[in-house]
């Protein structure tokens, strides 16, 4: 194990209660790219904050090809997946596995492949852990949901069961979303996209369907019966939330216990929002972004009666991979949404006050694009990066 870099950080865009400093404007970046305007003050290009925080980063391992996933063991061991569709074991020492046997065949193409994994919540008692993968199918592919257990020595999954796939079936590889959580209840949250192609992300709106929705369901993968649909025979049960484009950043707020998400834009309009039962996020029929030809999104509108407003947004696009509220205390963001940036290829931190966002700042850390992080129970951070030498790393504050 070794410290590869100290990075500085780099205000960009923020306002803590535990700053140091802030100015009334925004962190630098780059012109938006279109002339819409926000609907409320702070969000988008909220106040530069300052919390006095330089990140000290030391690699733990490397030679990971497009890692996806990170998530704790109860242990102190990290599942890590690799987007190719290998799954490791890697511990805090740095020693990884070799490949966890018995996984299901996934389509790497693309964006696909072998993307979120999580421990069940009684992985102590079960060893039950979810992943969700793009699954090639006849006609195309889909993203799925799969559990299992995973063996005493960790070699292998056995038992496995894929309880949950997002239909149609759809020929793409763009745009699988896929970040899981779980709720309260023990109940699953499972973003997924709207499949990057024009016929495919209309059905972002059309309850009928999983394209563009976030979906609950139960640990076996049926409908939990209070879901906001699950009584419309029109619907289907699973959708708890729709009109989204392409999650794949999720966390519960550790208070509220809502699910917030981040999910991608197109050229601009990457969001935050609270995901709310029932509720309509808009997308392909409100964005604050453009085509990535230049022209606008549908009739070039960002708000319309009935759809939800993102709490924040941004234009130029973050690239946002997870989200997570920090919940420890070697850092000075108690409760502060800290987001993986991936075309940004930095750590976002977010102050929040209630439900809207007071600040931003941004720490580049060098390492490359940031796919996925994790918080161990020390209250250090640790990373994985989306890279074909992608590694794993603890990030801590400099003292």
């Amino acid at each position: 194990m070794r410290i590869v870099l100290i990075a500085t950080v780099m205000f960009f865009v923020a306002c803590s209660s535990e700053s140091s400093g802030q100015s009334g404007a925004p962190v630098a970046q780059g012109a938006p790219n279109t002339s819409l305007q926000p609907a409320f003050v702070n969000q988008t290009r909220a106040p530069e904050a300052r919390s006095g925080v330089d990140i000290q980063v030391t690699e733990i391992a490397r030679g990971l090809t497009e890692p996806w996933a990170i998530a704790f063991l109860p242990d102190g061991r990290m599942l890590v997946t690799e987007r190719a569709g290998r799954l490791r074991i890697v511990t805090r020492s740095g020693e990884v596995s070799a490949p966890v046997a018995g996984l299901p065949e996934v389509d790497a193409r693309g964006q696909g492949g072998l993307l979120d994994v999580i421990p069940a919540p009684d992985f102590a008692q079960t060893r039950t852990i979810y992943w969700t993968f793009a699954e090639p199918r006849n006609g195309g592919n889909g993203t799925s949901v799969a559990r299992a257990r995973l063996s005493e020595d960790g070699a292998r999954v056995e038992n496995v069961q894929v309880i949950f796939r997002q239909l149609p079936t759809w020929a793409s590889r763009g745009h699988f979303g896929s970040r899981i959580v779980f709720d309260r209840q023990g109940r699953l949250f499972v973003g997924l996209g709207d499949r990057q192609q024009d016929d495919a992300r209309l059905l972002a709106q059309d309850l009928s369907t999983h394209i563009g929705k976030i979906v609950r369901i139960n640990p076996d993968g049926s409908a939990p019966p209070d879901n906001p649909f699950a009584l419309n025979r029109h619907s289907s049960a699973e959708v708890w939330s729709y009109g989204h484009r392409n999650i794949q950043g999720a966390d519960l707020h550790p208070e509220t216990g809502e699910l917030w998400i981040v999910e991608h834009g197109p050229q601009g309009g990457d969001e935050l929002n609270i995901a709310r039962g029932g509720r309509n996020y808009g997308w392909p029929i409100i964005s604050y972004g453009e085509e990535y030809s230049g022209q606008p999104v549908g009739a070039g509108i960002s708000q319309r009666e009935g759809m939800e407003q993102p709490i924040y947004y941004w234009d130029p696009v973050i690239a946002p991979g997870d989200m997570d509220f920090y919940r420890g205390s070697l850092f000075p963001w108690r409760g502060d949404v800290l987001i993986a940036g991936l075309r940004s290829e930095a750590l976002v931190r977010l102050d929040i006050d209630g439900e809207r966002v007071t600040g931003e700042e941004r720490f580049a850390l060098g390492v490359g694009r940031i796919r996925d992080l994790a918080e161990s129970e020390d209250g250090a951070l640790w990373i994985v990066t989306d890279e074909e030498n992608g590694g794993v790393y603890r990030l801590t504050p400099r003292r």
